[in-house]
């Protein structure tokens, strides 16, 4: 069954000095954001950005499908620790995405679990969806 996700901002004032609220709408599991061109260019100060929400999406995302490839190997992780920094560049955008994942999965070797780690690096939708942008990935286990 396909599903929708839907979130909305209302964004207030010019670029510099205006600022917006994220709402989260399909689920409300997450409470309204801020979001600013300060928080995005500059500290993040409490607020959130685009390439925040973007690295929790990649980085949610390349687990469920690292999780997924493994368990379908016959070697189910135990736990499964990602981060995703994306770069953004005022006047450029987004420079590119780094995945880092630390594994805990018994009966596999490193060899086989950066190989895996690849393959979901390369096909889960998030990272799909930002074929427009470098992804690169660093993989080990615990």
């Amino acid at each position: 069954m396909a599903t929708t996700r839907s979130a909305h901002t209302v964004w207030e004032g010019n670029l510099i000095e205006g600022s917006g609220v994220v709402n989260f709408d399909s689920s409300g599991a997450i409470a309204a954001q801020p979001v600013t061109w300060a928080s995005r260019s500059q500290e993040a100060n409490g607020k959130t950005s685009p390439e925040e929400l973007i690295a929790a999406a990649h980085s949610s995302c390349f687990s469920m499908a690292l999780s997924h490839a493994l368990n379908g190997a016959g070697t189910p992780p135990t736990k499964l620790v990602t981060s995703a920094d994306v770069n953004f560049q005022p006047g450029e955008g987004i420079t590119g995405i780094h995945l880092t994942v630390e594994g805990t999965v018994p009966g596999i070797d490193e060899e086989t679990f950066v190989a895996a780690a690849e393959d979901a690096k390369k096909n889960c939708p998030v990272s799909q969806a930002l074929t427009g942008t470098t992804i690169t990935l660093s993989a080990k286990l615990a």
